[in-house]
């Protein structure tokens, strides 16, 4: 038997790649077509964009509550949220939550930890990246985060929001991320977090100038060891 996990979606494309991950690599630890049951739910991202526009974190906190209430009545046995940027409300939704999650910052900052990293750089929206949500969790582990400067934490956010949200791919904004990153490696980065899971849509280790932590794949490889420890 293995555990059913429940996926809080927020953005389309960073949910349907952590599915996928999960389906996959189920199949590859269980046999031909098989993976531990998901059930995944997500509001109009609208919603989201909203609350975080107006620095409104108790509404996506209940935005994140409302999801969990539902996947737990589907039969979840424990949430993931393949969302970094929500995960600021996270302090405020998970004392009401029907059910035990899995912190994605603290998935990324335990691998950053076990590959020995000591300074990693931070990519994401400007609403994450401003936040505390990976610093703190790093810190916890003597790892030392870095942030990209104002401009640049602006075209990051320009380029997921307007581009890598609705699944488009630009040459030109592959460079950009490319850039940023070796600025990164340059302030004595050894790695750098992919921290929008639509990130790597665009960046992975084969084109990065550092090596990557990919937060959505990295969320949806310890979902599926929590749902096999069953």
């Amino acid at each position: 038997m293995t555990r059913h996990i429940g996926i809080v979606g927020c953005s389309a494309e960073g949910a349907a790649l952590c599915y996928r991950t999960i389906c996959e690599e189920g199949a590859h630890a269980l046999g031909a077509y098989e993976h531990p049951e998901v059930t995944l739910h997500t509001p109009p991202l609208a919603r989201y964009v909203e609350c975080l526009d107006a620095g409104d974190l108790a509404g996506v906190a209940e935005l994140m509550l409302a999801s969990a209430r539902k996947l737990a009545a589907a039969g979840a046995d424990f949430l993931i949220c393949p969302d970094n940027t929500i995960h600021q409300a996270f302090e405020l939704m998970a004392p009401r939550s029907p059910l035990p999650w899995l912190h994605i910052a603290d998935v990324v900052a335990s691998e950053a930890a076990a590959r020995a990293y000591q300074r990693v750089g931070l990519t994401g929206t400007r609403w994450l990246v401003d936040s505390a949500v990976y610093p703190d969790r790093l810190a916890a582990r003597g790892i030392a985060c870095v942030r990209p400067g104002e401009d640049e934490r602006s075209e990051i956010n320009r380029i997921i929001m307007e581009e890598l949200v609705p699944g488009i791919v630009k040459q030109d904004s592959v460079a950009r991320f490319q850039a940023i990153i070796a600025g990164l490696r340059e302030q004595g980065c050894d790695a750098v977090i992919l921290g929008c899971t639509e990130i790597p849509l665009i960046i992975s280790d084969a084109n990065s100038p550092l090596p990557t932590l990919d937060s959505t794949r990295l969320l949806a490889r310890a979902a599926l060891r929590q749902a096999l420890a069953a």
